[in-house]
């Protein structure tokens, strides 16, 4: 019998902010270590994706609303492919492949999501997922795509239940007391479902003065007071990151950097793991400026953060359930190490907020809002941003997927309105890796971010090795840094 089910207000959310210059589509890669059987892989992705009901539902929308229902005519043909990238094959193309498919739209007619084959990469296999954001978000993107693999390369491909989203945050993310901010969650829905009626029995005129139906927030506390600020902060730094995007993309990532390494460096210079990886993007946004002739004094740029917001107690499922942070990075600090302990000081002061609960409570709102009244309210505060910056503790084990080892993981999150940069840090089985989605229109050459990245976060290491320090804490760093892989400055 079919099924269907009414699309909860925060994806619906996420469901229209999809444009043609920016769609609402994450987008997972994973690449695999050779031998790889293709036919194999193909089973257990169809096995084990097929456990969820999603991805067997599409969407439809009509007068009574939008709904999840039963795709009739599912053919998983339409959603598992194979591929072979353009010669030479390597990553100069695998980059260009994840960065088209990043531009295209999902089939509204079938279930929202596809995985590409890409054979004979490196000896092994890439797999490039697509998902609308609507479907799920990127912690549980993260549990679907580890829903697919083992501990060990002989497990079959039958299907299995999907595992725990738990345990994925930890020291290496951002930090946040999810449990104590779950209530907050669910007052600043409530906060935000007001918001919206006030606007409507009022007449405030949303459309054309959009601030007028916030003024009553201007002097409130709390949840009241953090919904007024979230949608009325000022502008950051005028940049070329800023501007119209064209819907061409860009994509490209790092080299893995060791992460005990990381951690090393930032238990010596007494900060996190999260604001070494947070000042070292901000380095890198530098010194891309200043090598175009941009001007960097006292420049800020302001990247909106998802932060999960499950509880240990939440079953695996799919769905939104995330609040996000307006986290400024002080690109116009010269001195790294300035620029490192002002980043852990604006991180500390934002642990202390409600803006991730709060920001929930407004996309739920906004599900129930008309799509207009959603436009502009999100036009107001996504014009405020630069960037959209994931941050994700993968597992810190080996896996293997279809009996072949997983060599790496990556996941970028999709940009909202006038938004042109994607910033994903993940890290898996030991090591840290950046990512970077850029609009062409904006930055063109996002390699020449990226390559910035491992340099920036040296300065941190060189200063570790060359200041005084005590003779426990040393020893640890400088071996951790000697027996690092990566190419090294002569």
């Amino acid at each position: 019998m079919a099924h269907s089910e009414r699309m909860d207000p925060v994806d619906t959310t996420w469901l229209r902010l999809d444009r043609p210059t920016n769609r609402m589509v994450i987008v997972g890669l994973l690449v695999l270590a050779g031998p790889v059987d293709v036919a194999r892989l193909e089973r257990t992705l169809a096995e084990r994706l097929l456990v969820y009901r999603r991805f067997r539902q599409r969407v439809e929308t009509g007068v009574t609303g939008t709904w999840w229902c039963d795709d009739p005519d599912f053919d998983i043909a339409h959603h598992i492919k194979r591929i072979r990238l353009p010669a030479p094959g390597g990553r100069n193309e695998l980059e260009r492949f994840v960065a088209d498919l990043a531009a295209q739209p999902l089939d509204p007619l079938h279930p929202l999501w596809q995985y590409h084959i890409v054979e004979d990469y490196e000896g092994g296999v890439a797999l490039v997922n697509r998902l609308h954001h609507c479907i799920a978000d990127g912690i549980a993107l993260i549990g679907v795509m580890l829903s697919l693999t083992d501990e060990r390369p002989g497990a079959s491909s039958r299907r299995r239940k999907p595992i725990a989203l738990t345990g994925l945050a930890d020291d290496e993310g951002l930090g946040f007391p999810v449990p104590q901010i779950l209530d907050l969650a669910r007052q600043a829905v409530g906060q935000g479902l007001h918001l919206y009626g006030q606007v409507l029995r009022t007449s405030l005129g949303l459309l054309s003065q959009p601030t007028r139906a916030l003024d009553y927030l201007r002097d409130g506390t709390g949840v009241a007071g953090e919904l007024g600020y979230i949608l009325l902060m000022p502008m950051d730094s005028p940049t070329r990151f800023k501007g119209k995007p064209s819907g061409d993309k860009r994509v490209a990532w790092t080299d893995p950097i060791p992460l005990p390494e990381v951690k090393a460096v930032s238990h010596a210079l007494d900060c996190s793991v999260n604001d070494m990886l947070l000042s070292s993007v901000a380095g890198s946004l530098r010194e891309y400026l200043k090598e175009h002739g941009d001007d960097t004094t006292g420049i800020e740029v302001r990247a909106l953060v998802p932060i999960n917001l499950r509880s240990g107690a939440d079953e695996p499922e799919l769905g939104n359930r995330f609040g996000m942070l307006a986290v400024e990075l002080p690109v116009g600090l010269e001195n790294p190490l300035d620029r490192l302990y002002e980043v852990r000081r604006r991180m500390r002061a934002l642990k202390q907020s409600y803006e991730p609960s709060v920001t929930l409570g407004l996309l739920a709102a906004l599900g129930y809002a008309p799509k207009v009244v959603q436009d502009r309210l999100f036009d107001l505060l996504l014009s405020r941003a630069t960037a959209v910056m994931t941050n994700v503790p993968g597992p810190q084990q080996r896996l293997y997927l279809a009996g072949s080892e997983l060599k790496q993981i990556m996941c970028w999150g999709p940009q909202a309105h006038d938004i042109g940069m994607g910033v994903s840090i993940l890290s898996f089985n030991g090591r840290v890796q950046f990512g970077l989605i850029t609009d062409a229109a904006m930055v063109p050459d996002p390699q020449a971010i990226i390559a910035r990245f491992r340099p920036e976060f040296e300065k941190l290491l060189y200063h570790v090795l060359m200041r005084s320090w005590d003779a426990v804490a040393a020893p640890a760093v400088v071996e951790v840094a000697l027996r690092a892989p990566g190419p090294r400055r002569q």
